[in-house]
């Protein structure tokens, strides 16, 4: 008997000491997964936003310092590119949407983007920007397709006609309720700026919606905290948050994320992919 119970716990004791060691092990091996679990979200989130964001806005960082030619508004060209015909060449009403690059180090992200119109018959254009100095709402101060910071423009959208009668009339409504006309109210980033008004035009008149690039910083700019409802267009919807974060799915705007005012995502419409820095790439 005396050998019996002292075999027992001897059994005993090996088998609480190989559950114990069982039991550590078991432990140590779920926590080690969750640990990495934990971090495996954040760690493919962080190289996400690197090569969606921080990649692009590195690469085209290095081909603006060696390519760009003006650092300064002084040195800049402002002078006419010629991309538009006389407003008197064509008596149908005409509204145009164009943006240029614009200059020093804002031009690694940004274009600035403005409207420029005519009614039927007149023999002149006009045109709205928004600006960061004295009263933001400009009329008329560069030629109708000037360059900006010596970069020529491009035109983005193009209406005529009826289109074009019906869409003056919003671009007119719009200019007068834009909300951040008074001096002090621009703001380069992340809005509200030159892209916002454009994107307030827009709202207005969707039929424009094709004129906000991805590199229009601060078309996703809103007065609220929290924006959740249609696209400019009107053909999908977006997310948006003050213009810092937001998501926007539309079959003009296509699929676009934005993260701190920059925009990456892909244009399904006219395929192209949207890049930071780049703006869109694809079919014109």
């Amino acid at each position: 008997m005396a050998w019996e119970w002292r075999c027992g716990a001897i059994l005993a004791i090996s088998t609480g000491s190989v559950v114990e060691h069982m039991t550590e092990s078991v432990e140590a091996a779920l926590r080690r997964p969750r640990k990495r679990h934990n971090r495996r979200p954040v760690l493919t989130m962080l190289r996400t936003l690197a090569i969606l964001f921080l990649l692009p806005i590195a690469t085209h960082a290095a081909w603006w310092v060696s390519h760009n030619s003006a650092w300064s508004w002084r040195s800049a060209n402002w002078s006419s590119a010629g991309i538009l015909p006389p407003a008197g060449v064509n008596p149908e009403a005409t509204v145009h949407i164009l943006a240029g690059r614009t200059g020093g180090w804002k031009g690694i992200f940004a274009h600035h983007t403005w409207v420029v119109f005519k009614a039927a018959g007149a023999n002149r254009y006009t045109r709205y920007d928004v600006v960061g100095w004295g009263r933001p709402v400009r009329i008329d101060n560069w030629a109708p397709d000037g360059r900006w910071y010596s970069n020529e423009p491009r035109i983005l959208v193009t209406l005529t006609g009826a289109r074009a009668v019906e869409a003056i009339g919003g671009i007119e409504r719009a200019v007068a309720s834009y909300r951040f006309s008074d001096y002090g109210s621009y703001r380069a980033w992340p809005g509200p700026n030159s892209n916002t008004f454009i994107a307030h035009l827009v709202r207005a008149v969707p039929s424009l919606a094709a004129g906000l690039l991805p590199t229009a910083i601060g078309k996703d700019f809103t007065e609220d905290l929290v924006y959740a409802g249609l696209t400019p267009s009107r053909t999908g919807v977006q997310l948006l948050v003050k213009g810092l974060f937001g998501l926007t799915i539309g079959w003009v705007e296509g699929i676009e994320f934005n993260f701190m005012g920059a925009v990456a995502g892909l244009d399904v419409r006219r395929p192209a992919i949207k890049l930071p820095g780049w703006g869109r790439i694809g079919v014109p």
